[in-house]
């Protein structure tokens, strides 16, 4: 069995972990962690994750983390207590979309096994195995005058640091994500910087762009309109990476004038990473799907994401978490229902963050991790 999944019920805390582990070296472990008691103090919360994080890594000997993303209620109020208590090898982003359990915190935590963790010059972080260096970069952010000119600056200032990693946005940067403070308001800005950076990068309707995902979120700071996580591999072919359309669900996202694309995999000779962007109720032609309709939008939503993955060869079964935005925080209970009746046990973390159109109320992401027998790759 290269996959599995597990429910852990700690002290205050839980976890629910996909773990992915074919027989070669390096393991690779997704958790959501979840405080169980909503009634509690911020601090106790906090206490609570951190606790349930390191029980969890003394269970999965050898794992480390390799990336985190903390979702809080109340970034202004709340960021601090993780900078200060977590202090984990890892890039964390922090970023405020608030868990819609009831709780201020919870966790997604990306660990591995048999791999050594820096920090480079260029203040990425590094984790190595084998011939590839995997590349990850946190809650970046700036105080330039707009959104536009902060989303220039980001990108600029992660070309420069690709740069000395000896590598290029085009070749090597696989994942982004964009989150966007007030974003019926800031979004526009974003979008005209990153298609603009682009162009300058050679990343073209032509060539390729990159997965990502453009959501609302906020940072502590709020002259702080837009922050960015990345992902990259330096030592990646480009033969190991293909980019994922789904044209009979999909339309090319350049059609509407924004620059990502819907998915994409990275085969290795034993494992496929495939990440699929943020995706919501849209069809082939751009349009949103059942307007006003949660439910037909969360299952016209499942249905794109699994033509995104049945097109690199995954389904559900090989997913190893979920990320939930949902518009309407009244949308809970019926949305969490859904996804407990089709996805039980699977990782996932239900947030409050508007999508970047108005009238999607819901939009997922997932990550999906698939054995495969490819002799001609190179091993992860």
């Amino acid at each position: 069995m290269n996959q599995k999944l597990s429910h852990i019920d700690f002290d205050q805390a839980g976890a629910d972990v996909f773990c992915f582990d074919n027989g070669t070296q390096v393991r690779e472990y997704h958790a959501i962690i979840r405080v169980q008691q909503a009634c509690l103090p911020y601090a106790q919360q906090v206490e609570a994750v951190l606790n349930a994080y390191n029980s969890l890594l003394a269970q999965l000997p050898g794992a480390q983390a390799v990336f985190k993303r903390y979702f809080l209620s109340d970034a202004a109020n709340q960021a601090d207590a993780i900078v200060v208590n977590d202090v984990t090898d890892c890039a964390k982003s922090i970023i405020q979309q608030a868990p819609l359990d009831g709780t201020k915190v919870a966790l997604w935590v990306w660990l591995m096994t048999d791999v050594q963790t820096s920090m480079t010059p260029s203040e990425l972080y590094e984790v190595s195995h084998g011939q590839f260096r995997h590349l990850f970069n946190a809650s970046a952010h700036n105080l330039a005058a707009n959104s536009e000119y902060q989303m220039r600056l980001l990108f600029n200032e992660y070309i420069m640091q690709l740069a000395q990693e000896r590598c290029t946005l085009a070749d090597n940067c696989i994942r982004t994500w964009l989150f966007v403070n007030d974003i019926d308001l800031n979004y526009g800005g974003v979008v005209r910087a990153r298609n603009q950076v682009f162009f300058t990068q050679g990343l073209t309707v032509n060539t390729h762009f990159i997965a990502s995902t453009g959501i609302g979120g906020r940072q502590q700071d709020p002259n702080v309109l837009t922050q960015m996580d990345n992902y990259a591999i330096a030592g990646v072919r480009p033969e190991q990476v293909h980019h994922l359309y789904a044209p009979t669900h999909l339309n090319r996202t350049s059609d509407y004038g924004v620059s990502f694309e819907r998915g994409t995999m990275v085969s290795y000779a034993d494992r496929r990473h495939v990440f699929i962007s943020g995706t919501a109720s849209i069809n082939n032609k751009g349009e949103v799907m059942y307007p006003n309709d949660i439910v037909k939008q969360t299952q016209r939503m499942w249905e794109n994401v699994e033509a995104l993955l049945v097109e690199a060869d995954c389904n559900f079964d090989d997913v190893a978490h979920m990320i939930v935005y949902l518009r309407d925080v009244a949308d809970y209970q019926l949305v969490r229902s859904l996804y407990a009746e089709r996805f039980p046990g699977k990782p996932c973390v239900i947030v409050h963050a508007p999508v970047c159109r108005p009238g999607w109320l819901i939009e997922m992401e997932c990550m999906a991790v698939k054995a495969v027998c490819l002799p001609n790759m190179p091993q992860f």
